[in-house]
């Protein structure tokens, strides 16, 4: 399948949304600063979920936000035991322990979540969900936001809501101003189909590369810059090297909450209902708060001195209409229907682009 091209690879750097904080990571982690303020031994229900990042981010966090209000609101019947920082392991790992049942939740990548629901590919698309604003268009939207959430139902994995890191842009070592001045030089990008083939299109130089490698390889040159999103670039200190930043604001960098649906069923309705509603409530906060966080990050960065970018209006339509490769190419995956789907449109990422808007 097309979308499966490489995504061992890709998940390499996508069990690298471990990229927080590369000091801390090299510790083992310790989730003190996170302990709940409640005793969970006498929980009826106890599951655990699991995201390979840093809960400095506040899409990561939401987690143990998930967690003390599911607690609150069942007077202390359910637990989420949260494992952030990779604890058990990377993506495609967690992807089987959660399909097996041996936990009960995760917040996945949406560049790892294509390993069992292609469809999920829909986000990774350049310049069509590419906005907060987009994002909270699009979770609203209805069938299309639930027909996307059924991406994994085929697996027995059922998708709930969204949360985030971000927008996507060039963190550089010389100014980019242009896409002239992008060609020169060197970026680094997630190992993973759809950004490799965007960035060859637009005539850049991608260089796929593990995250924890990105602080060496700046220092010595090896790379010029990097794609990724400011609030992330600001925390883990590469503007440290990299002085200059680019808004290209093409993507969004998303985690997806998915639970196992057989775990899910043998709660009782009630439960059901509460966990459902919890978790749609706290996410919805939390993508508030990250784009306040990307806010505060980027006024950081500029009073520590980065200086941002913008392209041209005649230079982003350029790269608008170069990416839309990746719509085409990977329409048949997106596109395609499961036995449980209960929309069935027949062509379901047009539905999306004429929805959001999109125009390459």
């Amino acid at each position: 399948m097309v979308w499966k091209r490489g995504v061992v690879m890709m998940v390499v750097c996508f069990a690298c949304l471990g990229f927080l904080l590369s000091p801390a990571m090299a510790k083992k982690p310790s989730l003190d600063k996170w302990k709940p303020a409640f005793d969970p031994s006498k929980a009826k229900y106890k599951f655990i979920v699991s995201n390979v990042s840093h809960p400095v981010l506040k899409g990561v966090y939401a987690g143990f936000a998930i967690r003390d209000e599911l607690w609150k609101r069942t007077d202390g019947q359910m637990y989420l035991d949260y494992k952030p920082f990779s604890m058990l392991g990377g993506e495609v790992e967690v992807l089987n322990q959660l399909q097996m049942g041996a936990i009960q939740g995760m917040s996945v990548s949406s560049v790892a979540s294509t390993n069992l629901g292609p469809r999920f590919g829909l986000v990774n698309l350049p310049f069509l969900i590419n906005s907060f604003e987009k994002l909270d268009k699009f979770v609203t939207s209805g069938k299309l936001f639930d027909h996307f959430m059924m991406a994994m139902d085929h697996q027995g994995i059922m998708g709930l809501d969204i949360t985030g890191y971000g927008n996507y842009g060039w963190a550089t070592t010389k100014p980019v101003r242009t896409i002239a001045d992008a060609q020169k030089l060197k970026f680094r990008t997630a190992e993973a189909a759809v950004n490799q083939l965007v960035y060859r299109e637009w005539g850049i130089n991608p260089v796929a590369m593990p995250w924890p490698d990105v602080p060496v390889a700046l220092k010595q040159g090896v790379i010029d810059g990097l794609d990724h999103t400011p609030m992330v670039c600001n925390i883990t200190k590469k503007f440290e090297v990299c002085k200059y930043y680019t808004q290209i604001n093409y993507a969004q960098g998303l985690f997806i909450w998915i639970f196992n649906k057989a775990w899910f069923n043998s709660l009782p309705p009630n439960l059901q209902k509460t966990f459902v509603e919890v978790v749609h409530e706290v996410c919805a906060d939390i993508r508030k708060q990250t784009k306040k966080q990307e806010e505060e990050e980027i006024a950081k960065a500029k009073a520590a001195g980065i200086k941002f970018f913008k392209l041209s209006d005649e230079e982003m339509a350029i790269l608008k209409k170069k990416g839309d490769v990746a719509h085409r190419k990977y329409a048949p995956e997106i596109n395609k229907l499961y036995p449980g789907d209960k929309y069935r449109p027949k062509n379901y990422l047009k539905e999306v682009q004429d929805y959001m808007g999109y125009k390459p």
